[in-house]
């Protein structure tokens, strides 16, 4: 007598199946996580106070004005401004209203990198909740 062999299921497209199923759920859920994190409140923080010295830049931007040391100017005038300074540690330090537009921030931002001024801090209120 013949002996039979027991038939087997193959598990390896069920295997396949299962991985792409893992694969797109933890895809899916990093993309969901990242836009639970953009809700911040950002005009306050608990950060220490930095220390300002003579030279450093002022850079005040509020909805519909603009100053560099305490002068209101233009975004051209601002460009000016940025390319005349020679040290480019200096830190400049920009306080922006709570109420500005972010397309304006990032003319702001833009500028200062053109010119390489990566020495930045932005100024907030302190957190008054202790």
């Amino acid at each position: 007598m013949k002996r039979r062999e027991a038939l087997g299921l193959d598990l390896t497209p069920v295997i396949d199946v299962v991985f792409i199923l893992l694969i797109f759920f933890i895809v899916t859920s990093v993309f969901k996580k990242d836009e639970l994190a953009l809700m911040l409140d950002l005009p306050t923080s608990n950060a220490k106070e930095i220390e300002v010295k003579q030279e450093q830049v002022f850079i005040e931007l509020s909805q519909n004005k603009l100053a560099i040391r305490g002068i209101e100017v233009s975004f051209d005038s601002l460009e000016d401004n940025l390319k005349a300074i020679k040290n480019k540690e200096n830190a400049v330090i920009v306080r922006i209203d709570k109420k500005v537009e972010y397309e304006r921030v990032v003319k702001v931002l833009d500028l200062l990198q053109k010119y390489n001024l990566t020495n930045l801090a932005l100024v907030t209120n302190e957190n008054s909740k202790k």
